[in-house]
Parts: C-alpha cells; structure tokens; sequence
C-alpha cells in the first residue's frame, strides 16, 4: 500500500464519526459498553498481529484497519463523556447553582490582561463560587470584559497566573435557538469558557496571591508585550497594527467587521488565521536560517524545531497552529531521515495524532477545512503540477549544462536544448556584453511564470476542494479568491518572517526596529488595499445555501475518484478522465449556483418566530411561496472570543462594544435560518419600527439576499433607518411605506396593516414603540397578529378605529417582548389569541417578559411560547388547523404538552 497512514487515519475517522452519531448517545456511556468496545478492540488487533506473522497480508490489512476504525469509535465515546459534577455547567444544569445575582467567583488568570478596543478582557480558570453562604468548588472558565470610564480607577496590576476573586453577575453565553444559528456557547465551551461577564468597576476584582514564575507565565507575558511592540512600531497606522497582530500573534481584537468580511468576500481571511501558512513559512525561513549559518543536518533539524515550537507557544497553542506545527515537523524529521515523505501520507499522520489526542476534534469545522485543503494540495494540485509544469521548473536548474540533458524525461530535455537555442539567437541580435543578461533574463521570467501558475493552480485546487465546505459552513462563494492569493499568499511569506524580525530588533534595537517597521507597514497596507479593492465589489463575492448532504458526500467521492486517476491514472483513457474531471465540476456548479427550489410547507401559511436574542425577527411564508421577513433583529452584548471560526463577519469579530465590532443576529441567526431552509430571495422585508433590536439585523438581510421590496411605517428621523434606506437604493431595491387601512393578497392569504396611522407632519425626532407597523394576516378561518412593539396608545388606537372583531386573532405575537405596557387587559380581551409568543432575550436586563403580563395571559388561558425557552417558534396552518413546534421542545409553560400541538377548529 503506498498511502498506508491515509488509509488507516480514513478507518480512524469513520470510527469516531460513528461514535459520534446522535442514535447512540444513550449507549457510549454505559461502562459496560465501553469495556465491550476495548475488549473487542483488542481482540482485533491479536488478531491482526497473528495474520501478519503467517504473511497472510490482506485478512492482516483488513482486520488492523478494522481494529483502528474500533478504537475510533471508543475514543469518540470516551470523549463525550458527561462533564465533571463540580464543573459549572452541571452546577447550573441541576440547579445547584444559579446566576440570578452578582456572585462572588475565585479563580486563576489565564493569560496577561488583553488590551481590547473598548477596554480589556481577562479570562479566568475557576476554582470556587461563594453561593448562598457556601464557598463552592468548580471547575470551568469565566471570561470578564471591563470598559474604563474617566472617572474609574484603573485595573489593578495583573498578571497570567495570579490568583483573583472577581464579584460579577456572570451569564452563560448568549446563543441563537434557531434552525442552521452558530452555536457560540459549544464554541466556547470547546475553549473552556462557560460564563461571560461585564465587570461594572475595577474594584470588583481583587489580586489574592500572586503567580510564581513558571514558564506558562513568562510565555503570556512575552506574548503581551509583543502585542504592545507591535502597537508601539506601527503607532501612525492603527489598521496596519492591528492586521499585523491577527497574522503574527493570532490577536484578531481589532481587526473590525468590515475589514474582516473583506477578507472574507475574498477568500483571504486564512491571513488573519495564524496556520498553516503562517507556520510554513516561519519554518522555511528557520531552515534556511540554519542552513546560512552552516549547521550540520541534526543541529539545522533541532534548531528549526526548537524556535518553530517556540513560536507556537508565543501565539498560544490553538488547534490551527498545533495542525501546522505537527505537519511540519513530521516533513522536518523526515527530512533529517533522508526520506522524501508523500505529503499525503505526512498529513495523515497528523491527523491521526491529533485525533488521538482529541477525537472531538473531527466535528470541528476547522479541523475539517485543513485537512480537505492539504488533501487537495497534495492529492490534486501536487501531483498535476508533478506531470505537468514542474519538469520544466526542474529543467531550469543549470539549464546552459548540456551534460544535465540526460537526467531529465524527453519533454525536459527538449526544452533545455529549445532554451540554449533561444538564448544564443538572443545573443546575437543584442549589444555586446547584454547577451548573458538576457538569457538570465529569460530563465528568470520563465520560472516566475512557472511559479505563479504553480500558485494559481494550487489556490483554484483549494477554492472549487473547499467549496462545500464553506458553502455549508459559512454559506459564500468567493470569485476573487485566486487572483487576491496570487498576492496575498507572497506577502504572507515576507510579512510573516519581516514581521518577527521587527519585533525582535524592535525590543533590542528600537530605532532600527522603527525603520525596519515602515516596509512592514507599507506591505501590510498594500495586503489590506488588495483585498480591500475586491472585496469592496459586489459581483467578486455572494452568499448561498449550505448543498445538501448527499451533493457533498457526491462531491468528495468524485474529488477522491479525480486525484486516483491523476495519480496512478495514466493507463486510463483520456476520455475517462476527462469525464471525471467534467462530473467533479459540474457538482461544484451544482454547489456554486444551488439550482435547488427552498423548502417550504406548499397550501399552508406558515409565521416563523425566530430566536435573536433581545429583538424581534418573523418570517412569513404563504401557501404559495411567497415570503416576507419582519425585522432582523439587532446587536447583544458579551465577551468576544479571540480564536472564532472562520465565518460570518459577526463571528469572525468580537461581540461586544462599538457597532464596527458587535454580534449581528442578521448575520449570525436569521441568515443562516433562511439558508437553511435553501431560501435566497425575499419577496419583501419589512421594518416594524426603526428600534435598534429590529433593524441591527436587516443590513445583513439586504446584503446576502435578494429583496424585492423594502416595508416601513411612519418615516423617523433616525441615523440607523436612513442607513437601511441608504443601503436599499444602493441595491435598487424599492422603499414602500404601509400604512393603516392598507392591505395585501398573497396567495389567499389576506394581510392587513391596523397600525400606525398616516400623518402629515414631517418625520417624527425620534421612533417610539408605538410607531410599530401591526399586521394581521387572515388564512381560511385562521388569523395572525403581528403587532411588533405596539403599547397601550397604538392597541387603544386599534381598537377605537376598528373595533374587537377586527383584531381577533388565534395567534398574538406579544408586543414589546412581553413588556407590562403592552398587550393590555382591554386589547386581550378583543384579541382573545389561543397562543402567545413571545420574543425575548434570554436573561435580558429589562426584566421582559413582565410577571404581570405573563399573568394576565395565564388568566385569559393564552398558550405562551417564548424564545428564551424554546427557540424558534413555528407556527403552521391550512386555513382551518393551527400546527405548532419550536427549535427546543415547546415544553415549560403549564399548556403547553409537546413540541408539536395541533389547536382543533373551533369555529
């Protein structure tokens, strides 16, 4: 077997993949099974051992590949084993803990103090809790944001391992229950951070005892001051700063959501991701460092590994860096072996130790895309360039040495002889003494062309290999991505070593540091101008569906059938493997375009109550089809997570503070929603009222789909709606006011406006909750009322210009997110709904929904559903029933018995 490591990380994989399928969830932990599972495991491998000792090599192969796909599966069920009982997750699942109130929490700090935009952030390995009167011990992670005011006392001095005590009102973090949302809390988890919290004054935390200076610490404070080295070289260019932070230190804080979805747009943002890239090219530099310095092969090998592991720990050791670094070393040690290692084989053996070491990590979408792009490398790109350019390259090694020729195939050796022979005609017809310089001249431009349609063709291997991927993860398509790495991936390899020279001569030497400092910033600016110039353009880059599951399990195995034909293919016809070829792009078009038609529920009305967080969001689908989004909800404040996924622009920036850095539900709930259920057309947005928690979102909206029209109320003046306004003509998409007394015909579906009344005066100062647009929308015998943030002066409106019969309703969306001043006694009696939904926020600070709201309802017999509790709420009907079922089981109010109730037609 030439790719012996591949194969057995493949079984190793499907092992975990297997184990850590939902239908046996309830069997991995049970000892009895996990001991089953070991024994048989090593049942296997005797067995093996005693096939390969009588030579009988394929029941020897089979059997061992069976053996590691069984391993696979125990260590994917030793994985997910529960949690600890005093780690402060279990506490709060059994309520042994709650955080309901400012608690006082003790712990270890992580890491030096991070110097954020708005302020600082401090993470904290925990180690006890004072709850009613106790001091508890637990385990887990508390991440503490803090923003300074002029009038506050400074942070006391703090350092990586100091031991606190910090009295906060820790959250779990905020999260999105909606069909397709990022689930920030697992991401967090996954990097020991289970509570978030805002620290109201530096007093509230408190040094206990110093840290002893071990190497963790000395490590955290060396990464902290290379972080304000970096601030300090490039002081005149903040944008250059903080770019150099994220591809250096891996320190995304400020790099800001617009320049971060640049990246993005342009298929640029693994810059920004210390990684692969990053630690090849710190480690061809080590190498070649070594090399100048005339070391013999074991010192240049322990050298490059040395200061290569020494840069890991600088920029902390985070899966992407620890994928790179494993990679290289094992190129590095097989080098020193005198073996020229298949790379496909090099990254199969890191996989399978990582993958030792934390079988979860399979599931990890970044896990996912490294190992997919290096299978396209070295599986597609490598062995085409292989066949292809690079005899040619290899040609022009000493190419005026006619003895060479023969070392090299025909085709090379022919071109050899072509080259000598141009180069003598060039010599002729040039002046004296320029001969030797044009024949240079022109091996130099051949093998620059050679290397740069190398470089093409290894970005576009990557971009079409990666394609499902990121369709299905971060759902854009990117056009622009090989012409943008074309520069970005050089500059990488010059910022990268250039950028760690700086900072060396800058802390030893800091006036030379400062000249070295200015091509740095001038090649930085030139990276973010590139990237910038294209990802400003709008036809270089769209968002898209996530494929179906099979297209992409289609894909990967034409991608796979492809690199064995370019490989060991060559006795194949041609005709085959162009076919081959042709099928692999054809799914990535399929993949590309997504010509499929969205799921939706044909001949029934459906009003879909998203979960985005303290905001409102509703999607209305006809029976025919044809859809409208009501509000996008808008920004939640928490701790950003400094190593976040490649993704949205939201997720990829931090998640609190100014608005250039905050969570955008739009980007990060309510798109992934919609492109779950393969919808890329909006017939119509609709604005409720121009309230930040219901238009933060819907600059997303009109950025990642296609809007016919654009619905708000009564025109206010208000920086945030004239933008959305702004953005809407920019998109060309029509701006309609609807106003009381207008209605609409959709597909039976009768939809009517019963607020806010027309006026004549000019744009109100400023929007109020009563200007919301209220809907009621009418299927069959059935009705909706939609009345956004609607308070008691827009119901008694309603009602005194309408009367009861005309707000009478089977479903309420509760207005104001259940505040007390809504959804009055007087306008619940006219409206007599059988469901109540409310949107709110999870643990949100303004109390909603209120007690006595919540009482009122419960006196009326109103079925109450709230998204802080069960999610996205989907509500379904064919004119006569009302279909009911929410993301999270509709468990929890005192009616409400399943996930799906079905309300009979009492009519």
């Amino acid at each position: 077997m030439k790719l012996p490591a591949v194969a057995i990380a493949a079984v190793f994989a499907c092992g975990i993949a297997l184990g850590l399928h939902p239908a046996l969830a309830p069997h991995v932990t049970s000892r009895f099974f996990l001991e089953v599972c070991f024994a048989a495991s090593l049942a296997l491998i005797v067995a093996g051992l005693a096939f390969t000792r009588i030579e009988s090599l394929f029941p020897a192969a089979a059997i061992s590949l069976s053996s590691w796909a069984l391993l696979g599966f125990l260590g994917a069920c030793v994985a997910e084993q529960p949690l600890p009982v005093n780690h402060v997750t279990s506490l709060l699942e059994q309520k042994r803990l709650s955080l309901d109130s400012p608690l006082r929490w003790h712990g270890y700090l992580r890491d030096e103090p991070a110097k954020l935009p708005w302020g600082y952030g401090i993470e904290i390995d925990l180690s006890g809790v004072e709850f009613e009167g106790a001091s508890l011990p637990v385990q887990g992670g508390l991440r503490v944001s803090f923003t300074p005011r002029p009038e506050q006392a400074p942070l006391p001095e703090l350092h990586a391992g100091d031991e606190v005590s910090v009295l906060t009102e820790a959250k779990r973090p905020q999260v999105f229950r909606d069909e397709g949302a990022f689930d920030r809390r697992t991401y967090l988890a996954q990097q020991n951070i289970n509570l978030v919290a805002t620290l109201r004054s530096a007093e509230l935390i408190e040094p206990i005892a110093g840290s002893q200076h071990s190497f963790a610490t000395r490590l955290a404070r060396t990464r902290s001051r290379l972080r304000e080295e970096i601030d300090v070289l490039c002081s005149g260019s903040p944008q250059a700063a903080g770019v150099l932070r994220a591809m250096l230190l891996g320190d995304r804080s400020f790099v800001d959501r617009a320049e971060s979805a640049d990246f993005q747009k342009t298929g640029a943002f693994h810059v920004l991701v210390v990684a692969g890239l990053h630690v090849g090219a710190v480690a061809a530099v080590l190498f070649w460092a070594g090399r100048k310095l005339r070391l013999t092969r074991s010192m240049t090998m322990l050298f490059t590994l040395a200061l290569l592991f020494s840069y890991v720990a600088v920029v902390e050791e985070r899966p992407p860096v620890l994928r790179a670094a494993v990679m290289t070393a094992i190129v590095v040690l097989g080098g020193f072996f005198f073996r020229r290692l298949e790379l496909l084989n090099s990254a199969a053996i890191a996989a399978l130790i990582l993958l030792i070491a934390k079988p979860l990590a399979l599931r990890d979408s970044s896990f996912q895309l490294t190992f997919v792009a290096i299978g396209c490398i070295a599986g597609l790109a490598v062995p085409w360039m292989e066949q292809t350019v690079q005899p040619y390259v290899r040609a022009l090694r000493g190419w005026k040495d006619v003895t060479r020729d023969a070392a090299h195939e025909p085709r090379a050796a022919q071109f050899r002889i072509d080259l000598r022979s141009l180069d003598r005609w060039m010599t002729a017809r040039v002046p004296q003494g320029m001969g030797k310089a044009a024949g240079y001249g022109l091996a130099g431009g051949l093998t620059l062309t050679f290397r740069v349609w190398e470089l093409l063709v290894v970005t576009l291997a990557l971009q079409i290999g990666m394609l499902p991927l990121m369709a299905l993860d971060f759902h854009r398509v990117s056009l622009s991505a090989p012409l943008v790495n074309l520069a970005a991936v050089p500059l990488v390899g010059i910022l990268v070593p250039l950028g760690f020279l700086t900072l060396t001569t800058g802390l030893t030497l800091p006036a030379l540091g400062k000249l070295l400092a200015i091509p740095l910033t001038w090649l930085t600016g030139l990276l973010v101008h590139v990237v910038q110039r294209f990802g400003h353009s709008p036809r270089w880059s769209y968002r898209i569906p996530g494929p179906p599951l099979w297209l992409i399990v289609f894909f990967f195995l034409i991608g796979a059938g492809l690199a064995i034909c370019i490989r060991f293919g060559r006795e194949r016809p041609k005709t085959f493997r162009w076919g081959v070829c042709f099928a692999w792009f054809a799914c990535a078009w399929a993949i590309a375009a997504f010509p499929f038609n969205p799921q939706w529920a044909k001949g029934r009305l459906e009003v879909n109550v998203l979960d985005v967080g303290q905001g409102d969001s509703l999607f209305v689908v006809s029976p025919g089809g044809r859809t409208m989004l009501m509000d996008g909800g808008g920004a939640f404040g928490g701790y950003a997570p400094q190593d976040t996924p490649l993704g949205t622009a939201s997720v990829a920036a931090a998640s609190f503070g100014p608005s250039s850095f905050g969570i955008d539900p739009g980007d990060e709930a309510v798109s992934p929603y919609l492109w779950s259920r393969g919808f890329q057309k909006l017939d119509v947005v609709a604005l409720t009222h121009a309230h930040q928690d219901h238009l933060g979102g819907l600059a997303a909206i009109l950025e990642n789909f296609h809007v016919g029209k654009l619905w708000i109320g009564r025109e206010v003046s208000s920086t945030g709606l004239a933008r959305l306004e702004q953005l809407a003509r920019d998109q060309r998409i029509p701006v309609e006011h609807e106003l009381r007394g207008q209605s609409f015909e959709w597909d039976g579906v009768h939809g009517e406006f019963l607020a806010p009344e027309a006026r004549s005066d000019d744009a109100a100062s400023s929007a109020k909750n009563d200007d919301s647009l209220v809907l009621r929308l009418q299927y069959g015998d059935r009705t909706v009322l939609l009345p956004g943030d609607a308070e008691k002066q827009s119901e008694h409106e309603i009602l005194a210009e309408n009367g009861p019969e005309a707000v009478r309703s089977d479903v309420l969306k509760i207005g104001h997110h259940g505040g007390r001043n809504s959804t009055t006694q007087s306008f619940l009696d006219a409206v007599r709904p059988q469901i109540g939904i409310i949107s709110v926020g999870e643990t949100n600070p303004y109390g909603h929904p209120s007690l006595e709201l919540l009482e009122r309802l419960e006196a009326a017999g109103v079925r109450i559903l709230r998204t802080d509790r069960d999610g996205a709420v989907h509500v379904l009907t064919d004119g006569r029933q009302i279909e009911i079922h929410c993301f999270v089981a509709c468990l929890g109010a005192d009616k409400t018995a399943s996930a799906l109730a079905k309300v009979p037609n009492q009519k």
